[in-house]
């Protein structure tokens, strides 16, 4: 059976708090592999990721594991940082270069996502399992898709043991990334990041600041629904589970789950992947 991994974030209300826990006691039943907790830009969420870490492993008996940024940090900061995490039992991390704030001036001592993990290597050899972030259909910041794809090598150079892609709904275009990267050398697995649908306006906002590419006749059949939330989340659980089953099919190393904090949209899809 393909593995599964869900992400969450770290919520900084009593109400978030509460939301999360009823998110993590439901997806756990699903036996995840492991969860992971977003990192605020700029370090704005810095204690709040390591206490949801701790209260995911603790309280829900997940392992999780940290997103790392080396957004607006010195060295010396992620270094205490990666000591607290070992403190805690945390044995896997998400490094990310992470992006600069509007108006922020400090990018931070470390540069670039493959600096961070040079130096998580460095500072705690193979102490943790090193993910770091893939795109399939390019970034949106890189040059061109070519450069974009010697970026990821440079991180996979550096000591990341994985790669999770950004979400995407074009099944080939993970494979065409795949079988590029495979011809440049990299061998560690890529897993595909899946985004369940449920609220298409806010999904669409997302994927333009993250360069997604949603599929038009996505788009045209939920314009289609207009404000018809049932038929919307239907549809959504549908084509992603279609998504899912051909990824599944393809044989992927695992799955990893965008939750956005919510259990419904992405237990949707399991339970059509017979995984209930």
């Amino acid at each position: 059976m393909t593995a599964i991994s869900f992400e969450f974030y770290p919520p900084k209300t009593d109400d978030q708090r509460a939301q999360l826990d009823r998110t993590a006691s439901k997806l756990k039943a699903h036996a995840p592999d492991y969860v992971s907790c977003t990192f605020g830009a700029g370090g704005s969420t810095l204690s709040y990721t390591s206490e949801t870490v701790r209260h995911l492993n603790q309280h829900h008996s997940l392992q999780a594991a940290p997103h790392l940024s080396c957004v607006g940090g010195t060295r010396e900061e992620i270094r205490e940082l990666l000591k607290l995490y070992r403190a805690i039992g945390v044995n896997r991390i998400i490094a990310l270069r992470g992006d600069l704030p509007s108006g922020m001036g400090f990018p931070g001592d470390l540069r670039y996502a493959s600096d961070l993990i040079a130096f998580i290597r460095a500072e705690h050899g193979d102490a943790f399992r090193i993910e770091a972030a893939a795109y399939p259909e390019t970034h949106p910041q890189a040059s061109c898709a070519l450069a974009d794809l010697r970026h990821f090598k440079t991180k996979i150079d550096a000591g990341a043991d994985a790669a999770i892609t950004q979400y995407f709904y074009n099944a080939d275009a993970y494979f065409h990334f795949v079988d590029a990267v495979r011809k440049l050398g990299v061998e560690v697995p890529i897993i595909p990041g899946i985004m369940p649908i449920s609220n298409f306006s806010q999904l669409r906002r997302f994927s333009e600041q993250c360069g997604a590419e949603i599929p038009r006749w996505i788009s045209k059949r939920m314009q289609a629904y207009g404000d018809d939330a049932d038929s919307i989340r239907e549809f959504g659980a549908d084509v992603v589970t279609a998504l899912c089953e051909r990824l599944i099919e393809a044989g992927v190393p695992s799955l990893h789950f965008y939750t956005l904090n919510l259990a419904r949209p992405t237990s949707a899809v399991l339970r059509r992947l017979g995984r209930a």
